[in-house]
């Protein structure tokens, strides 16, 4: 059964197939399946001879693979993208889509834990497989580590607060539920905030469950190694930590430094930036709340 819009709304559609540059005998990777959107916008493009990969470590999203027999969809994080590919026997490809962070599906899944809106268990994974989840990092973190996630990944300046608190707290009892965690913290939620708080802290919580931060340095980084000349990668990021990481690698290849330059001054770059930063138009996040983050960026590798 295929369900994609309920199970996730595409974010930019259009946009960022567009972004891509389809050749018709094109090989192309879509590295978060979800629902399928973007997937099925790839393949209307494709001619019979073009190929499409897609990836997704949620195996809920198995139930969305698409009926062609020119889609590949392989039940991974995106982190491996070159060693499945090669599996498969694809050594380089002309596109590359991203469309980062949390699905619909998983956020409207109340036991998943990953929406602000339910209480559920500690969990968070985006993969089932993970040893890691929301209660081991609540329970047993240490409080310089839950320091490290509060302040690096949720940007918020009382992390050192907000570990205390924790800690105090599960010396008593562990922390078993997303509700529970509310009513520990609830000092730190003054209503007019409380939801924007809560969003940090729950991103701060998921990014280091998922390693989101080192999922996507690793995946840019073999992105720049796959792609053919002229090949597109087209990335939606929704913070301000993905963002910079995308807009920073493919101005200049590096997360950090600057590119070495030339005998003649001028800076040796891998990508290309196309276009100016995209992002959706008012009559989509009115249609699609999930969009209203949204950042599209575009490069061609030269």
């Amino acid at each position: 059964m295929i369900m994609t819009m309920e199970y996730h709304n595409p974010v930019l559609l259009k946009e960022t197939v567009d972004g891509l540059n389809i050749k018709p005998d094109g090989v192309y990777v879509d590295v978060t399946f979800g629902g399928g959107g973007h997937s099925a916008e790839i393949l209307r493009r494709l001619g019979p001879d073009g190929k499409l990969f897609a990836f997704d470590q949620d195996e809920d999203a198995l139930a969305n693979a698409l009926p062609d027999e020119r889609f590949t969809l392989i039940n991974e994080n995106f982190r491996f993208i070159k060693r499945f590919l090669r599996f498969y026997g694809i050594k380089g490809v002309d596109g590359i889509l991203a469309d980062l962070g949390v699905s619909s599906h998983q956020f409207d899944v109340a036991e998943r834990g990953f929406s602000t809106r339910f209480d559920a268990e500690l969990d968070m994974r985006m993969s089932q497989k993970n040893d890691l989840s929301a209660y081991r990092v609540v329970n047993e973190y240490d409080d310089a580590n839950l320091r490290r996630v509060f302040w690096d990944y949720g940007e918020l300046k009382n992390a050192p607060a907000l570990s205390r608190t924790i800690i105090e707290a599960r010396e008593k009892h562990s922390i078993k539920t997303t509700d529970e965690l509310k009513v520990i913290l609830a000092k730190y939620l003054p209503e007019k905030v409380r939801n924007k708080v809560l969003a940090q802290i729950y991103q701060a919580i998921r990014i280091e469950v998922n390693q989101e931060m080192d999922v996507l340095k690793e995946f840019l980084e073999q992105s720049l190694e796959i792609l053919n000349p002229e090949g597109r990668l087209s990335v939606i990021s929704y913070h301000s930590l993905e963002d910079r990481l995308v807009k920073r690698f493919v101005k200049n290849g590096m997360f950090e430094g600057e590119p070495e330059r030339d005998f003649f001054g001028n800076f040796s770059v891998p990508f290309k930036t196309i276009g100016k930063l995209i992002v959706p138009t008012n009559e989509e996040i009115k249609s699609n709340n999930r969009a209203r983050s949204a950042k599209l960026r575009i490069a061609e590798k030269k």
